[in-house]
């Protein structure tokens, strides 16, 4: 960051003096009487004002510019340049979002899946040294986003995601297991995952627990969290009338995702509205803090040369003039 300061700010008062000379020289001016008596102005009135009549004033502007211009220079003006040296210690993340189907549902505003990206997306935007990544799971499951340090790119991709994209269904073990694939060969210092689903594991070839041994192994910490309202909500039900809304009780298998929580050294939490959501994000945020040392520079080079030369230049233009063109103008 660059920025104009002065060694001498305290001097900079002293400009106070431009506008009272200007002040002074108004009032003079209006005061200013002939000392030569006529009879008459009548042979004069015909007579037009000269150049000189007005380089006197321009005389005075160069003169009112020159100080303000000398107490700039004495004032000293600097520019400064700080740069900053960010060390962290870096926590790499994989975010492993349900897209199922029942992430439609309306018990969160708009539903369960906008809430929750929504939120990962401002999760994303207040941790900006850590690389995080992207694993969506339904029926399957596929890595949106690898880890990156670009999350511009990660929120574009999860802006992106909608419920279907892949086959519907609940493989809860198959999406923890993507994602420690995808973190396994870390070499941060700190590795974490964050699960959300909102249902019961009903898919996929891998379980949840054998992903949660899987994980524990390579030291990867594991973040449940379970969404849903307690009792019913209403839930996107097919119909020949097309898409509707019926209440429908919250299914969460919550011992399972503790279970995975507590093999891996993680925490489970259960978000029932969109205000817990946040709460729950929140709390994970506070828990895995990236360890950021900053040290700040700052280089001042001295800017008082150019003021002092366009000083000097209008000095010696308005000697020349007095001692020139206007030298026998009193």
């Amino acid at each position: 960051m660059t920025a104009i300061q002065f060694a001498q700010p305290h001097l900079l008062w002293l400009l106070l003096l431009v506008p009272a000379m200007i002040a002074f020289y108004v009032i003079r001016q209006s005061k200013t009487t002939a000392s030569l008596s006529m009879p008459g102005l009548k042979p004069f009135e015909n007579t037009g004002k000269t150049y000189r009549n007005y380089l006197r004033h321009i005389f005075f502007g160069l003169r009112t510019v020159t100080v303000a211009l000398l107490i700039i220079v004495i004032a000293r003006p600097q520019k400064t340049d700080t740069f900053q040296d960010v060390s962290t210690e870096g926590i790499d993340i994989i975010l492993a979002l349900d897209i199922s189907g029942s992430m439609l549902a309306r018990d969160f505003k708009p539903d369960r899946l906008e809430a929750s990206k929504n939120v990962a997306t401002e999760f994303i935007s207040g941790r900006p040294y850590d690389r995080m990544g992207l694993v969506v799971f339904s029926g399957e499951s596929f890595t949106q986003c690898p880890l990156t340090t670009d999350h511009a790119v990660l929120i574009n991709l999860m802006r992106e995601l909608q419920s279907g994209m892949i086959e519907d269904g609940t493989a809860i073990g198959n999406g923890l297991a993507l994602a420690v694939s995808r973190i396994k060969d870390s070499e941060a210092k700190s590795k974490v995952i964050i699960l959300l689903t909102d249902g019961v594991n009903n898919r996929g070839e891998i379980a949840p627990a054998t992903a949660a041994d899987i994980a524990k192994t390579y030291g990867i910490r594991v973040y449940t969290i379970g969404v849903g309202t307690m009792g019913t909500a209403p839930y996107p039900v097919q119909t020949p009338f097309g898409i509707q809304y019926q209440n429908m009780q919250v299914e969460i298998d919550e011992d399972v995702l503790k279970d995975i929580a507590g093999k891996t050294g993680g925490r489970y939490f259960r978000a029932t509205d969109n205000n817990k959501l946040v709460q729950v994000y929140g709390e994970i945020d506070k828990l895995e803090k990236s360890k950021i040392d900053v040290r700040q520079f700052k280089r001042k080079e001295e800017k008082f040369m150019l003021p002092a030369m366009i000083l000097f230049a209008l000095l010696i233009i308005e000697i020349l003039g007095r001692y020139t063109i206007y030298k026998n103008l009193t």
